[in-house]
């Protein structure tokens, strides 16, 4: 940018960009179109990246990019797997280096395939003293050597390329990243592993070759049991990652370590909110919820959305002490209360059937509620409509199926469960 477009980005990023493509005044030197590209993402990145959003010298790309880049939480998250797979396996130097007592992780490092806006490889870089972002777009690279400077990241090496090109060529490095396009040639969205480019499940054992651990980022759409199938036992670390209980990524952690095929280790994650577990450990997450119900239960429990995706119900029962509600519900209650559950808490003030009777008494006092259905045979907005009740308030009503096969509401009030 030149000091024109740089002033006027300073001057009005607070502003709604619709209205300045409208109104702003052309003056000589003002690239209008880059200011606006600014100025828009850095109303994104402020909630998205607020890192970067601090840095005076980050510039932007186009809107779309933005959009599909990764998050400040989720960028972290991976730099926290990179960080904890190199302490409990330190890197040893790159297969092609030769073997001394000085080998050390400072000659080992990442590669990130994908690089695109360059947030995923800016957090990970940071745990490794070798870094290389590869990226076949030119505009994307210009970025990414200008930012990663801005950022203080004077390591990280840009390449312009295909990804897929530079692997094959590449000398061995402990870590590779790969982010596959989930959009086909016409911009349609894809789920499937092999849909997307590049195609993963292709390239495993050229991916392994290269590297101790690889990272795949996919859809959360995915089946996670699935996609591990996919990759023939080659995955050792399954990570599903929320934030504000919203499931956005699939991390799956590919081990080079020739020890043959094994049951991946599990980690949900969403916010503060951690549970691990070995999945060889578990049933495949299936369980029914046949276990006795507390004869009066006073709290009830929703896990959160990683752990939903997940399906590992027979874990939270076993490591929290709390019981399905019914098969299928996927909702908890205990006697007592549960610090640290991984999800919402809620104290149970009624327990009622859907006869007038009981929802009179139910309801009693009640002109608004906020209210959700697990395993229940009318939607959210249809329940709502059915009991007439406004949306909000303290009171939280869950519609759900019990063991036996009865559909009940229960009346909560939201409680802190704590991390």
């Amino acid at each position: 940018m030149n000091d024109v477009t740089r002033s006027f980005v300073e001057a009005h990023r607070d502003e709604d960009v619709r209205d300045l493509a409208l109104k702003a005044k052309r003056k000589e030197g003002l690239d209008l179109p880059m200011a606006l590209d600014q100025i828009a993402g850095w109303q994104i990145a402020r909630k998205k990246l607020p890192e970067w959003a601090s840095c005076a010298d980050i510039v932007y790309p186009a809107h779309i990019s933005m959009e599909q880049c990764s998050s400040q939480f989720t960028a972290q998250y991976k730099a926290e797997i990179a960080r904890r797979l190199q302490q409990s396996t330190p890197p040893s130097a790159p297969q092609s280096a030769p073997q001394s007592k000085e080998s050390s992780t400072a000659e080992v490092g990442m590669v990130d395939l994908t690089g695109g806006f360059g947030v995923d490889c800016s957090y990970i870089a940071r745990e490794f003293s070798q870094a290389t972002y590869a990226e076949r777009q030119p505009h994307l690279c210009g970025l990414a050597a200008h930012n990663m400077a801005a950022l203080g990241l004077a390591h990280v090496r840009v390449v312009r390329g295909d990804g897929v090109e530079y692997l094959r060529s590449m000398e061995p490095t402990w870590l590779i990243y790969i982010d596959p396009a989930r959009r086909d040639e016409h911009g349609a969205r894809t789920y499937a592993i092999e849909d997307c480019t590049p195609d993963v499940l292709a390239l495993r054992d050229e991916l392994l070759a290269k590297a101790r651990y690889v990272m795949v980022k996919l859809s959360p759409m995915l089946d996670w049991r699935k996609a591990v199938d996919d990759f023939a036992g080659a995955v050792a670390e399954v990570h599903i990652v929320s934030t504000g209980n919203e499931c956005k990524e699939l991390l799956l952690v590919l081990d080079g370590d020739d020890g043959g095929p094994r049951a991946p280790h599990v980690y949900c994650v969403n916010d503060d909110q951690r549970l691990d577990y070995d999945a060889a450990a578990y049933t495949r997450g299936l369980r029914i919820g046949e276990a006795p119900l507390p004869e009066r239960p006073h709290y009830l429990y929703e896990p959160n959305a990683s752990i939903m995706k997940a399906g590992c119900f027979d874990v939270i029962e076993e490591r929290y002490g709390v019981t399905q509600v019914g098969p299928g519900s996927h909702l908890f209650v205990s006697d007592a209360p549960v610090a640290g559950f991984p999800g919402r808490g809620f104290a149970i003030e009624a327990v009622g059937g859907m006869g007038k009777k009981e929802l009179r008494r139910l309801l009693s006092g009640l002109d608004r509620a906020n209210i959700a259905v697990r395993n229940f045979p009318l939607t959210a907005p249809q329940l709502r409509r059915k009991l007439k009740l406004a949306d909000g308030g303290d009171a939280y009503l869950f519609g759900t199926t019990m063991q036996g096969g009865a559909h009940v509401l229960f009346r909560t009030a939201k409680i802190d469960v704590g991390c």
